[in-house]
């Protein structure tokens, strides 16, 4: 399934923000893990790894061993280890942050560094279970639907991959910060996914068109849908179709995967106060663009984005405008030159007569996206609350045979969250074609 990506793709000028450890780091750092018994750490993280036992692992020298603790819960433990906020999860409720002495264990590192041993050793741990019969269709080649597809494939249920772009991986491969991890990273992990064997995987089709989810629910004995988040929100302004205007997803998605356009851009705007912004932000910054503004409606305490990925945004040199609404765009040529703003009070009321233009030859919208709800909810059984589908769980939806995961389930979380959701919904529908030999 190795696909080849352009060499020349705009994230290669990007390195690893947080740099591996080497064998001696990884070995000290394990040695100060306090091995909790009832370690906080592990209630943080949503796949649930034993991480004082990975930990212990490391500091015997039983690396392999490490690996595997990790991939037993969360068979994307190498992404997560590099892309989770581990600040607001594991490392977050390491017991070190009680006392002063010490700083937290630093969980992430660790992780990344047995899993990518792991990885440079071509180490395979999981085989397909025997053939069951059954067979499930998964919608979405995400986190969420290869978590889901690979631990189908260790209960031996036969699986059916299908992915509208004509790469897997999700936002893994077209939307995290390259500063965290490259799309080639991404596409190596699916790989060493599929190495499982038994994976059908069919890219560029599109669920919902043809075939329909009724389709694939007559046609296999469970469907699992992981379809992720859809289009940029558009800020519905006058203007909004120059050209320099687009979304910040777009933008990360062709800079991680195609050559860079973006050269001769001098100053950049992003529309939006979340981590999406920021990671825009960064990327642009990155990529040499020598003025970057995010420009939010609320207040610098008040943005939604995580205050240490915006801390390490201000270090690179982003610049704020807060509490600014956009109301249009300027242009010449067909070209974007600006973006026309009021001001916004505390109860986030235009301020009068305060309307100026903020110049930018380049704006990044990034108020969110639509999730791809419709397709799903129309079904028999299925409630969707207008952000995600009401599921239990496990994913199950009250449609029989039905299952969800990931952003759509959730409403958009981290992917240590999608990875959790699809392997869980795995197990599910394991349960129930075990013991009924149907979907629900």
């Amino acid at each position: 399934m190795a696909t080849q990506l352009p060499d020349n793709r705009g994230e290669v000028v990007f390195e690893d923000f947080k740099p591996a450890y080497t064998d001696a780091q990884a070995v000290t750092e394990a040695n100060r893990c306090l091995y909790c018994l009832d370690a906080p750490c592990i209630d943080a993280c949503p796949t649930g790894i034993d991480i004082p036992t990975f930990i212990r692992k490391i500091a015997t020298g039983n690396v392999r061993g490490a690996a595997k603790t990790i991939f037993d819960s969360n068979i994307f433990g190498m992404s997560c280890a590099r892309v989770c906020p581990v600040e607001v999860l594991c490392v977050g409720d390491c017991v070190y942050n009680r006392f002063d002495e010490s700083p937290p264990i630093q969980i992430g590192k660790l992780q990344r560094y047995a899993t990518d041993i792991a990885y440079a050793k071509g180490e395979q741990f999981y085989e397909a279970g025997p053939d069951t019969g059954k067979r499930v269709a998964v919608v979405g080649g995400g986190p969420a639907g290869l978590a889901c597809a690979h631990r189908l494939r260790r209960f031996g249920h036969a699986v059916t991959i299908f992915e509208k772009r004509d790469v897997l991986g999700g936002l893994n491969t077209t939307g995290v910060a390259p500063y965290k991890m490259r799309a080639d990273k991404s596409l190596e992990e699916v790989d060493w996914v599929l190495a499982i064997g038994g994976i059908e995987v069919k890219t560029g089709v599109d669920v919902g068109a043809s075939p329909s989810l009724g389709e694939l629910l007559a046609d296999y004995d469970a469907v699992f849908v992981g379809i992720g988040l859809g289009p940029d929100s558009p800020l519905v302004v006058d203007g909004e179709t120059l050209d320099g205007v687009m979304g910040a997803v777009d933008f990360i998605e062709e800079m991680k995967l195609q050559p860079s356009r973006f050269g001769g851009v001098r100053h950049a705007v992003v529309v939006g106060g979340g981590n999406t912004a920021i990671d825009a932000v960064r990327e642009a910054l990155g990529l040499g663009i020598p003025e970057v503004t995010m420009l939010y409606r609320g207040t610098e305490g008040g943005m939604p984005g995580y205050a240490h990925e915006w801390k390490a945004a201000k270090v690179e040199g982003a610049r704020a405008l807060w509490q600014r609404q956009p109301v249009g765009f300027e242009g010449a040529d067909g070209k974007v030159t600006g973006i026309r703003c009021v001001r916004l009070d505390d109860r986030k009321q235009p301020v009068a007569d305060s309307e100026h233009v903020v110049h930018a030859d380049l704006v990044l919208i990034a108020i969110g996206q639509s999730r791809l709800l419709d397709q799903v909810a129309a079904l028999e059984g299925v409630r969707a609350d207008g952000r995600r589908i009401v599921a239990d769980e496990a994913g199950f939806t009250g449609h029989p045979g039905l299952y969800v995961g990931g952003d759509l389930k959730n409403g958009a979380k981290e992917v240590v969250n999608a990875v959790a959701e699809g392997r869980d919904a795995a197990v599910a529908i394991d349960a129930h074609l075990s013991t009924s030999g149907q979907g629900a």
